[in-house]
């Protein structure tokens, strides 16, 4: 089985040619060409993540960001839901969790970047997108030129503005681009007003995004105005039916940047007038790649680690130069005076969402926990951050047979080449479908001929050719490059597959399988990490810490785990790993004690529990012995709501896993759980991914 590649051509590249780039810093300028983004005037690959400030206790805002720093992000980009700062008209709030400033403080302190989603419409999940509700009751044509709109628009911004003012990039602030709008995919002229007005009001950033996408002809936007950035989920949980969906066509390579499950169903590929966005004069951005998913009542899904990794390796692959998750962070929605803050068929819309949880099934949870992709992505990330200026001017090239969604034999390979250098991506993952082994392929690319392998396991990974490491070329490798560290060099052996190097002056060798390895080249030494162990490798305030299954994070100087109780690390010393221990005595991990109660009271959102119909609803008092850890309900339920001293503190649709909860939310409080019976109207999983 051979795999081989097209003969590709370099794109021309375009150099200031849109109207950005103009608000920077003399030294370390942001801006883009019409291939990749570029800091301090060299190619730039960054990495960014979604987490909203006004859905996570203020308390742990520094912890949760240090968390996502040591995941690989290097941007937050956050929204500001119009209807949490403003949910009276003329009374604002940027106080405790809706403090915007502190909140971007924070972040430019753990040294990241941030970007502001500043609406008007935001989307996210939220009530009315975002909108107050006294402004839909005015009865204004929104989201248009419409002269009294756009006043209170220019309110609302102007209020925005005061909170970051001397935070901007050319401030020598972490305020690096701004998003107006989103998803508004037929509104040029109503964007470059947004535009202009933020301008004038003061938000001067190198970069202004929007989203791009609507269908393959793309969203209108002001062309030379704006960058237009673009999503990929692994599901569409907010498509109208309960049937299963076709596969993904996500986890197959190709040029295509619009989502055809965001927004419309049904894609043109161009418009009747004729309309088509120039794709060529942007950068393939991406602010939305999915880590996770929000379950609607009526769709619940569950997303995978591979999932989640093979996506954005696909879209990495596919010539996708900034990495951007939503949500990379899970959240709580607030509860408001007037209503809750969710979306919901209530307000018009065409999905229930979970009144509180907004976990999003993704890297770092509601509550901080870290899961499974939140590691593999790191590997990802890491790449990115030290070879990115490689990476990102390299163009993508398809490989001669281009499969389907649906094939499972023709192997899914892309590459990404200079012409002579590069790397081969490779992706055996398909959501909802179990590929073909792929025996004895052979991948050939830019005359070098890696050695047969056999990919039969769930694996998406990527592999070097003509490879600078020190002063050395290495020809090729059967290993994952992950990054380096002084003279360190550190691969990942992908699963099933012998990590093997091959060096221009004929040095080669092979690496025992499952086993951990250090390669001395002289002035260089080659780690190599199984795959499974890699994904706990992280840098952390310069230096590289390998977890012990422990995922660790650093926050004002000192190194901590996410999981609570005794964790180890290594650190490394040239060719030594160096191995240490954080006891801590005081863990004892909760017990939950769960018993059945009487109804003995009514409660609050109860119309929750009866989205599927009235039905019998059932009642435990909970409570556990400590507040370390989480406990998890693991009865199956429709919807299940979590009362804690009488108020509504969190609420989860069942998907068939484990519902997980921190131990410290019920600690010394009176709870109840309310469920009820599991509704077979809705769509679930068939299983696990």
């Amino acid at each position: 089985m051979h795999c081989q590649f097209v003969d590709g051509k370099p794109p021309v590249v375009l150099r200031h040619h849109l109207n950005l780039g103009r608000y920077n810093r003399d030294t370390d300028p942001v801006d883009l060409t019409s291939q990749y983004l570029t800091k301090g005037g060299t190619p730039w690959l960054p990495v960014m993540g979604e987490f909203h400030f006004s859905r996570c206790p203020r308390a742990d805002w520094a912890r949760e960001i240090a968390k996502m720093k040591a995941g690989g992000i290097r941007l937050v980009s956050t929204y500001l839901f119009w209807i949490c700062h403003e949910e009276e008209e003329g009374v604002y709030d940027f106080s405790g969790e809706n403090d915007v400033r502190t909140f971007v403080e924070l972040c430019g302190q753990q040294g990241l970047f941030v970007v502001l989603r500043i609406g008007p419409w935001a989307h996210g999940e939220a009530r009315n997108g975002g909108f107050p509700d006294w402004l839909l009751h005015k009865g204004l044509p929104l989201r248009t030129d419409d002269p009294a709109y756009l006043k209170l628009v220019r309110r609302w911004y102007t209020a925005i503005f005061r909170q970051v003012q001397g935070l901007f990039y050319e401030d020598g602030g972490p305020v690096i681009a701004v998003q107006l709008e989103n998803e508004l995919t037929d509104g040029a002229q109503h964007l470059l007003t947004l535009k202009r007005m933020a301008e004038e009001i003061g938000f001067r950033v190198p970069l202004y995004t929007v989203t791009g996408w609507n269908a393959a002809s793309g969203a209108r936007i002001p062309v030379d105005e704006v960058l237009p950035v673009f999503s990929a989920y692994p599901d569409a949980p907010w498509s109208e039916g309960t049937g299963p969906l076709p596969l993904s066509p996500h986890y197959v390579f190709r040029k295509e940047r619009n989502d055809a499950a965001v927004g419309a169903d049904l894609m043109q590929q161009t418009t009747p007038d004729g309309w088509h966005l120039p794709y060529e004069r942007y950068p393939f951005a991406t602010c939305e790649l999915g880590p996770g998913q929000q379950s609607t009542y009526h769709r619940r899904v569950r997303i995978s680690p591979m999932d989640a990794y093979a996506l954005s390796l696909c879209k990495l692959g596919s010539g996708n130069n900034l990495i951007g998750y939503y949500m990379y962070h899970g959240g709580t929605n607030q509860i408001g005076k007037h209503s809750t803050f969710q979306e919901s068929r209530a307000t018009g819309y065409p999905n229930d969402y979970p009144i509180r949880n907004y976990d999003f099934d993704t890297a770092l949870s509601e509550y901080g926990e870290a899961r499974p992709q939140y590691g593999m992505l790191n590997l990802l990330h890491l790449f990115a951050e030290d070879f990115g200026e490689c990476l990102a001017p390299m163009p993508y090239v398809p490989s001669k047979k281009t499969p389907t969604p649906e094939d499972g034999t023709t192997p899914r390979a892309a590459l990404r080449t200079d012409g002579r250098s590069g790397f081969v991506f490779v992706n055996h993952h398909q959501r909802h479908k179990v590929l073909d082994p792929w025996k004895n392929l052979v991948i050939e690319a830019e005359g070098i001929c890696f050695p047969a392998i056999d990919v039969t396991q769930d694996v998406s990974f990527f592999f070097p050719f003509r490879m600078q490491v020190g002063e050395r070329e290495l020809s090729f490798a059967t290993a994952q490059p992950i990054c380096r560290q002084g003279d360190d060099w550190f691969f990942a052996q992908i699963p099933g597959i012998p990590a093997h190097y091959c060096f221009a002056d004929k040095e080669e060798w092979t690496e025992r399988e499952g086993e951990a390895a250090i390669a001395d080249l002289g002035k260089t030494r080659i780690h190599t990490l199984p795959f499974a162990q890699a994904q706990y490798l992280r840098r952390l305030d310069g230096k590289l810490v390998l977890g012990d299954h422990s995922n660790w994070y650093c926050l004002d100087g000192t190194l901590h785990a996410i999981e609570g109780g005794t964790q180890r690390y290594w650190t490394f010393d040239g060719g030594r790993r160096i191995s240490h221990t954080v006891p801590d005595a005081s863990w004892q991990q909760a017990v939950l004690r769960k018993e059945p109660c009487e109804a003995s009271f009514t409660p609050p959102y109860e119309e929750e529990l009866f989205l599927g119909g009235v039905r019998p609803r059932s009642f435990w008092k909970l409570s556990v012995s400590s507040p370390c850890g989480f406990v998890e309900i693991r009865e199956s339920f429709d919807v299940a709501e979590l009362i804690v001293d009488g108020e509504l503190a969190a609420d989860c649709f069942g998907t068939g896993r484990p519902w997980r909860i921190p131990a410290s939310l019920l600690y010394g409080k009176q709870c109840v759980l309310v469920t009820t019976p599991g509704n077979p109207a809705v769509y679930q999983e068939p299983g696990e991914s």
